[in-house]
């Protein structure tokens, strides 16, 4: 990942800017989430991980997933998410990907959220998460809904 400066960090830099044209141009480098499939392959590289294996262990449909590293669809909020847990993010590498896809990061105060930030943080595996979501009623990973629902 390029950028190295994080939020709090640009947002002391926005407020002492002199004007909003001279904090853009000088953080321009720091302005732009890199492209979602751009930043699933690089997680991939850094683990040496494949995308076929990083696929199989998200538990997501093989041509589904090709086409998610391949930038010719957009990923849910979940489909991330499993790919983060699948590959082995950490919660901050899983809430980074989740913006570079446009979704919502994982909120501790949603009870959801915070099965999966627990298990991603543990290092669970997905059938491990799902049990947990499972136990709590609440609606699985991939959207499928809990049979005590």
């Amino acid at each position: 990942m390029a950028s190295t400066v994080n939020t709090s960090t640009l947002m002391k830099r926005l407020f002492k800017a002199e004007n909003l044209d001279s904090y853009l141009l000088g953080n321009e480098r720091y302005l732009q989430m890199p492209d979602f499939d751009k930043m699933l392959k690089d997680f991939c590289d850094q683990r040496g991980i494949l995308p076929a294996h990083a696929i199989e262990q998200s538990q997501i449909e093989r041509t589904y997933g090709y086409q998610l590293f391949n930038g010719t669809r957009r990923p849910s909020r979940d489909k991330v998410i499993q790919l983060a847990i699948g590959i082995g993010l950490s919660v901050e590498e899983a809430q980074q990907l989740l913006r570079s896809a446009g979704k919502s990061q994982l909120y501790p105060r949603i009870k959801r959220d915070a099965i999966i930030l627990y298990g991603i943080q543990s290092g669970l595996s997905i059938l491990a998460i799902q049990e947990s979501l499972t136990k709590y009623g609440l609606t699985l990973l991939g959207g499928l809904k809990n049979e005590n629902d």
